[in-house]
């Protein structure tokens, strides 16, 4: 099992890397995901684990990036899902197919409407990628 990377949150903002000793950017945390690492992001002063906000922020970034406008009628179907969250309408699907999603092996066996969301992720990845 690969060591969990330590990233510290500071009151300015800034994402230390612990295993790295030095600052890193929204991206390059992208980046050391993309690797296959796991990462851990901790606000110093409180020590409280914000792993989930940081990463939903990089999200956020990654799409407000994209070279192509995303998919609004897959925003309205999350908005309209039962907890109105990414990550509710991922579970939901997810429960619908009785499997995990979470990589795109699993695309032949994905409902309609299910397509449209590895689409926009697709073209967000790829989009990402360009920008690098």
């Amino acid at each position: 099992m690969k060591e969990v990377r330590i990233i510290k949150r500071y009151q300015n903002r800034k994402l230390y890397d612990t295993f790295q000793s030095c600052y890193v950017t929204l991206e390059e945390i992208a980046q050391i995901i993309r690797e296959g690492h796991e990462i851990q992001v901790i606000d110093n002063k409180s020590k409280n684990d914000i792993t989930y906000m940081t990463q939903i922020q990089l999200l956020f970034d990654q799409e407000r990036k994209a070279l192509k406008p995303g998919n609004t009628e897959l925003l309205k179907r999350v908005i309209r899902s039962e907890e109105g969250t990414l990550t509710g309408y991922i579970t939901m699907l997810e429960a619908k197919l009785g499997m995990e999603v979470s990589t795109p092996e699993v695309a032949p066996a994905v409902t309609e409407e299910f397509k449209p969301f590895l689409s926009t992720m697709t073209s967000t990845v790829e989009n990402t990628a360009t920008l690098n």
